[in-house]
């Protein structure tokens, strides 16, 4: 059936909608995240940053953009305030003077240790199996895929 014959009463019901519950599933699992990253001093968008550096080690501003799916408009002046509270550092490239390489600190390190609590902590918040959890994370990986720019 073509999109044209489903009356738009329909195509606009929020429960018909894709967009809508990932929306709110994403802004409600972060805002479990929040208690957790407030004891170690990051945003959830800091401990993706964080997560990446250890998972990647250094790189540049613009490949962490490219696996966080943002741009240096947001991550720049993000990455001031975690070099500001001493996680990171940010140099620019020697050879490229536009590149910016970012790597972490010893404090950025240390904090990996206290960091690893989280995805424990957020295990026990939501009640998906982990067969579930596994599914869903393949099925959002492959809209990301489909829909990645590039």
């Amino acid at each position: 059936m073509s999109t044209n014959a489903i009356p738009a009463d329909e195509l606009l019901k929020l429960e018909n909608q894709l967009c809508f519950p990932l929306y709110a599933c994403s802004k409600e699992v972060v805002r479990r995240y929040t208690p957790f990253l407030d004891e170690l001093g990051l945003t959830y968008t800091q401990y993706l940053v964080m997560m990446a550096l250890w998972e990647y080690g250094n790189t540049s501003v613009g490949e962490l953009g490219r696996r966080l799916f943002l741009d240096s408009g947001t991550l720049t002046p993000m990455l001031k305030k975690m070099e500001a509270k001493g996680l990171l550092r940010r140099v620019r490239s020697t050879e490229d003077e536009r590149r910016v390489e970012i790597s972490l600190t010893a404090d950025g390190e240390a904090l990996k240790e206290k960091a690893a609590r989280v995805p424990i902590a957020m295990g026990q918040c939501l009640t998906v199996s982990p067969e579930d959890a596994a599914e869903l994370t393949r099925l959002l990986r492959k809209i990301l895929d489909a829909i990645q720019v590039d």
